[in-house]
Order: C-alpha cells, then structure tokens, then sequence
C-alpha cells in the first residue's frame, strides 16, 4: 500500500470509534476473532491498546500477523487496522 492510500485512509478512520479495546488480559484468541470479524464487517477498524508502550507495538504487530491486516497508524493507545474484503459489495448510488 502507497503513501497516498493510507493518508486516505487515515482521513477516513479519523471520525472512527474504537471497535474493540484491549485490556489487561491482553491479546487472546477471543479477541482476534473480534478483530477478525470487525474487518471483515467494515474493513478500517480502530482498536485501543491498553498497555505500554514496548507491549502495545508486540500486540500491533501481533495482530496485523494474525489478521493479515495492514497496520494503518497508531496514535498513542489507538491503532488504525484495514484489511479489504473482496466479498464485500460497494454500495450503488442511484443517479437522477
């Protein structure tokens, strides 16, 4: 992905809220499968990372793996993920 597609996609996930929250119980299989379904529902998702800040770029990293997600931004707690669909139908826009 080039510069320019994630500065897009960065100016898109800024209204954005976080769709899950990690916590102190940290990465679990659970929560992938969270993420996982976030993606697939909206394809840019924001996820806060409760940890520090050596913790929170293993648990990024570990989730754009296990997700095959391509790690937007991160602002500090905040992490930008995308991951496109191909099943996904863009939505028509009728023209009168």
């Amino acid at each position: 992905m080039n510069s320019v597609e994630k500065k897009k996609l960065k100016a898109e996930a800024h209204p954005l809220k976080p769709v899950v929250i990690i916590g102190h119980a940290g990465l679990t299989a659970a929560v992938i499968k969270e993420i996982n379904l976030a993606l697939d529902t909206h394809e840019l998702i924001k996820v806060k990372v409760r940890a520090e800040r050596e913790e929170r770029n293993n648990i990024n990293a570990q989730i754009s793996s296990e997700t095959q997600a391509e790690l937007i931004t991160t602002i500090g707690q905040i992490v930008v993920l995308y991951r496109k669909n191909p099943n996904k139908k863009k939505a028509v826009k009728n023209i009168m």
